[in-house]
């Protein structure tokens, strides 16, 4: 008669959820931290209209395309080619609000998507009387743009960069002392 052994089943379980729980921890979903670094933030001192017309001045200066733009938002991209047959492309979102004394605190994100250059052969489809469809190759090649990665920019060196870009607009958009109109 064999004995039962109450810490052999439990060890095993405690291995199946190491063993499930491991890998987890190292996504890098899991080691999203909310800090309170201020990397994708700043309080600019303007209203949120004058924030945004800043930030969207900001992009259209450094060669972006606005793809869409509201009120207290917009959002821009820039297309690069490193290399044949690799495309990237940066996606820049800025939103603008209003804090409790009236300044605009400005929120940056931007996403880097790389694309890759994927050829498929074409062919193309025959009817022949009685002998139904007959495909055949042409020897072409089809080719398209396939999304391969696509990470969020985390550098704070860009967005430093970015938000010193927005805040010489903000300074330019600022009215003058006194009422004149600065240039």
């Amino acid at each position: 008669m064999r004995r039962f052994r109450p810490h052999v089943p439990a060890a095993l379980a405690l291995l199946m959820l190491a063993g499930c729980g491991g890998k987890a921890a190292n996504t890098p979903l899991l080691r999203e931290s909310f800090d309170s670094g201020d990397t994708y933030t700043r309080n600019v001192d303007s209203t949120p209209a004058q924030a945004y017309e800043a930030a969207r001045r900001a992009l259209l200066g450094q060669g972006y395309a606005i793809v869409r733009a509201d009120a207290g938002s917009v959002e821009a991209n820039k297309n690069f080619q490193p290399r044949d047959e690799v495309h990237e492309q940066l996606v820049l979102r800025v939103s603008c609000a209003a804090r409790a004394d009236g300044r605009a605190q400005v929120f940056a994100s931007a996403v880097q998507d790389r694309y890759a250059l994927k050829k498929s052969p074409t062919s193309a489809s025959v009817g022949v009387g009685a002998l139904g469809s007959v495909s055949l190759p042409f020897g072409g090649n089809d080719d398209s743009l396939v999304r391969v990665a696509s990470s969020t920019v985390q550098d704070a060196q860009f967005y430093r960069n970015f938000f010193q870009r927005l805040q010489q607009y903000v300074s330019e958009l600022a009215p003058a002392a006194g009422g004149e109109d600065s240039q």
